[in-house]
């Protein structure tokens, strides 16, 4: 099935009723001949691009939008969609481990830094003591969020606390920082209050908050940025599909990556490690959480 027409971007509401709405709609399965739903978190012009690329090889393209982080991976173990690209190693492995799902990565696409923001103050050196900063809730970036923090010498956490790292596991903090953890799609509206917030890149882009903004933020080159790839993934029956593997080809295509780079000013950076690799991290990370 070829389109010369741009993909159809479908809009999720973040519901339960939503969910079964999908399941009760037909469209589960395999896809519709050489149609690829891929499920996407925000606005993804990366993938406008990807799909003219991938019409002129028969593929349909369609991206469905998701407003909410855990819908996506229950749309595609469901067979509602056959892809999905909005989410880091960590998050699919606590995500597979809490839904008894198997849903394995078969490219990694980005890996992005993540910043502490402030609406109040222009410097890290300006938060008073006892100031409040909001985090996501989530464990995955929760835990990533405390790294954050940490780095930027506001706290200290045991060294044992791991990937998941949670409030309960700081033993420093010497300038008595209130934490509040949100749901990330929320950490912006928090800036009107808190002094700060830790907020995922593609939440502050659609926010209108500039990366260069950022009090402090991690390095997204470093080794232990590894966890935290960003990746295309598909129920591991489907993972050796040969139109995944074009689609995965696509990705890496210069014209795809010249939209990422240009839409994500720069803190956007392309990683290519085999999916194998991918998926025993995946393995290590779900080992952590099961302990």
């Amino acid at each position: 099935m070829i389109s010369a027409l741009p993909r159809r971007r479908t809009l999720i509401a973040a519901s339960a009723a939503t969910v079964l709405a999908l399941l009760m709609s037909g469209c589960g399965g395999s896809g519709d001949g050489h149609r690829i739903r891929v499920g996407v978190s925000g606005d993804s012009p990366e993938w406008d691009v990807l799909a003219k690329e991938a019409a002129k090889q028969g593929l349909t393209v369609e991206t469905v939008v998701f407003d909410d982080y855990s819908l996506p991976n229950k749309a595609l173990s469901a067979g509602d969609i056959e892809l999905n690209a909005f989410q880091h190693l960590v998050f699919l492995a606590q995500s597979n481990t809490e839904n008894k799902t198997d849903i394995a990565p078969i490219a990694a696409t980005t890996v992005v830094p993540l910043g502490l923001y402030s609406g109040k103050h222009k410097q890290l050196a300006d938060l008073p003591d006892r100031a409040e900063i909001a985090l996501p809730n989530d464990p995955a970036n929760q835990g990533r969020a405390l790294r954050v923090l940490e780095q930027a010498k506001l706290l200290q956490l045991r060294p044992e606390a791991g990937l998941f790292a949670t409030p309960d596991d700081i033993t420093a903090n010497p300038r008595h920082i209130r934490i509040t953890p949100v749901n990330a799609q929320q950490t912006p509206r928090t800036l009107q209050d808190a002094d700060a917030a830790v907020i995922n890149d593609g939440v502050a882009e659609l926010s209108g908050i500039k990366a260069d903004t950022a009090l402090f933020k991690d390095d997204p080159a470093a080794p232990q940025s590894v966890p935290y790839l960003n990746v295309i993934a598909a129920r591991a029956d489907q993972k050796d599909n040969a139109d995944y593997r074009k689609i995965v080809e696509l990705y890496a295509s210069r014209p795809v990556q010249d939209e990422v780079r240009r839409t994500s000013n720069g803190t956007a950076h392309h990683v290519e490690l085999p999916a194998a690799d991918l998926q025993a991290e995946v393995a290590r990370i779900q080992k952590q959480l099961k302990r």
